[in-house]
């Protein structure tokens, strides 16, 4: 008896350690810098740092994602040593991602030829945090497998370039990705209460910019931003050094996991036709409930582009005329990761 209730509880504090380190295992930095002391005040990044936090704190299904951490001039002093302080702490110890973002102005100093975010305190170049000592605080965190800079703030898109600084070598470690909301020599706009940028990250963070398996990557949600801002717009930058994109957020997937372990069981080869015969369509009077189902599943995967009719505008018109089905190029991409268990 005194064994099992030793096992027991051995088992409960592992599970209560394991607990506190997926906690941990993801944490985030939210910045917002509207009052500034010496310079014009910004209206909107308090609430661009307080929703991006509400949108990373969990996943769409209500499951924690960031461990989040919020400053913003409406409840705190930001002066340059507060937020060095605080970057410094998030870019520290061990975990799977850290994430910065900051909102706020930013300049982009000609001399030193590199970007600065710019502290509640600011007056001149010599106050501002340069990027390149944040690169280099991301850099050192070696315990931190991906660490992630999303920079809304005027002219910060200099950030990450390969040259040498004046002030300090700015080259992209492996493990950083950086996001900006405009190029160096661009200003960051203001629109209804959010910066331009981060209301475009907040529509994809919320959905816009997921894909099939549900999640929203980096890669995805520049993709998002860079496609609604036209030619005479900001132009966000992008700029990554890893081995493979993670989460940002995870939603319902768009096709049931279920669903798309089956392509490979469907489609032997990438370049296999599936075929379809009237049994597959519920209006067909030689309709087969069996083959209905498979043929629902099908047709969702149609709805994402990952599977396309053959010799047929639809594929109710390629169940009915006997005709078949066949994987788009997404559709074999996905396929070739059901065959490897990626899911």
């Amino acid at each position: 008896m005194k064994y099992v209730t030793g096992r027991l509880k051995a088992l409960f504090q592992q599970f209560v350690v394991w607990l506190k380190g997926d906690k941990k295992m993801r944490k985030a930095l939210f910045i917002g810098v509207n009052g500034y002391t010496f310079i014009n005040p910004l209206s909107g990044c308090n609430n661009d740092a307080i929703e991006m936090a509400s949108v990373l704190t969990r996943h769409a299904s209500g499951t924690p994602n960031f461990h989040s951490k919020t400053l913003t001039t409406a409840e705190d002093n930001l002066s340059r040593h507060t937020l060095e302080a605080s970057i410094q702490e998030l870019f520290s110890g061990s975990c799977d991602v850290a994430l910065l973002y900051f909102a706020g102005h930013g300049c982009f100093d000609t001399n030193l030829h590199e970007g600065m975010i710019l502290p509640q305190d600011y007056r001149n170049t010599s106050d501002g945090i340069r990027v390149s000592d944040i690169l280099t605080w991301a850099s050192n965190a070696t315990e931190i497998k991906n660490k992630i800079i999303i920079l809304d703030c005027c002219e910060a898109g200099g950030a990450g370039e390969s040259k040498q600084l004046k002030g300090g070598s700015s080259i992209i470690s492996d493990g950083i990705t950086i996001l900006t909301a405009c190029r160096k020599d661009e200003y960051a706009q203001e629109c209804a209460g959010h910066g331009v940028f981060t209301r475009l990250l907040l529509q994809a963070l919320h959905g816009g910019a997921v894909n099939v398996l549900g999640h929203v990557t980096p890669g995805s949600l520049y993709s998002f931003v860079d496609n609604a801002l036209g030619p005479w717009e900001q132009r966000p930058v992008f700029k990554t050094n890893v081995s493979e994109f993670i989460s940002l957020k995870e939603h319902t997937p768009l096709v049931p996991l279920e669903t798309l372990r089956r392509l490979p069981e469907w489609f032997p080869e990438a370049e296999s036709v599936f075929a379809l015969a009237p049994a597959y369509e519920p209006e067909h009077p030689d309709f087969d409930p069996k083959l209905g189902e498979v043929f629902s599943q099908l047709q969702q995967c149609n709805r994402h582009s990952l599977i396309e009719p053959v010799d047929a505008e639809h594929m109710y018109f390629a169940a009915i005329n006997s005709r078949g089905c066949r994987l788009t190029a997404l559709g074999s991409y996905y396929r070739e990761l059901a065959k490897k268990g990626h899911f």
